[in-house]
């Protein structure tokens, strides 16, 4: 995944965006810096990949109205937001606001680093979920009315014989269908099939 160790920097005060981007590129992060949110949005994608750390206080749009606009544009970088000491309440709201973490001026460095690859490896696993649910609906998507109504019953944990009942179809039929859902879904067992179809329903 490209970008994936790029950190997004948003702060209106130069020296802490200069602080941050040294301390990020020594620790080998890529680095993007922005002078207010505004200027972040507008480079904003929806497929942006890496983490996001911003200053909670910030004239124009704030870190909560950053946090509040990229929760309307569902996107899941992660974010980091910034505090002034004292700002705990701040912090809390903007948690709530979907905010990963928050982080007290001034920083301890191996705090920042820990709270990075932590977002990192948050949207990490998120896009590797997300694949692997991209992936599952492509297998759903093949199958046949019939074979989704035989998988419907399957994970509902009916056996054969009532399958072929309620469908109206002989349970010989049904395992013939059954043997084609197991392989279009790419399932090794029944309970790996189960796990499958969980999995996107759970999204």
């Amino acid at each position: 995944m490209p970008d994936q160790k790029l950190v997004h920097v948003i702060d209106d005060d130069d020296a802490v965006r200069d602080s941050l981007s040294f301390l990020l590129r020594a620790a080998n992060f890529d680095v993007a810096t922005y002078q207010s949110a505004a200027q972040f949005l507008q480079t904003f994608t929806r497929d942006m990949n890496g983490c996001v750390i911003t200053d909670v206080r910030m004239p124009d749009v704030s870190g909560l109205d950053l946090l509040r606009r990229l929760r309307e544009l569902a996107c899941t970088v992660p974010v980091i937001v910034m505090t002034g000491h004292g700002d705990i309440q701040l912090a809390v709201e903007a948690m709530k606001a979907g905010a990963l973490d928050f982080l007290e001026k001034p920083f301890d460095d191996e705090r920042v680093l820990a709270a990075v690859r932590q977002a990192l490896e948050a949207r990490r696993a998120d896009s590797e979920r997300s694949g692997r649910r991209s992936e599952i609906e492509e297998r759903l998507a093949s199958l046949s009315q019939r074979e989704r109504q035989v998988l419907d019953g399957l994970v509902a944990g009916l056996p054969n014989k009532t399958i072929a009942h309620d469908l109206g179809i002989s349970p010989r039929t049904v395992e013939v269908y059954r043997a084609n859902v197991m392989t279009k879904m790419q399932a090794g067992s029944l309970s790996e099939l189960v796990r499958l179809v969980l999995l996107v329903q759970a999204s």
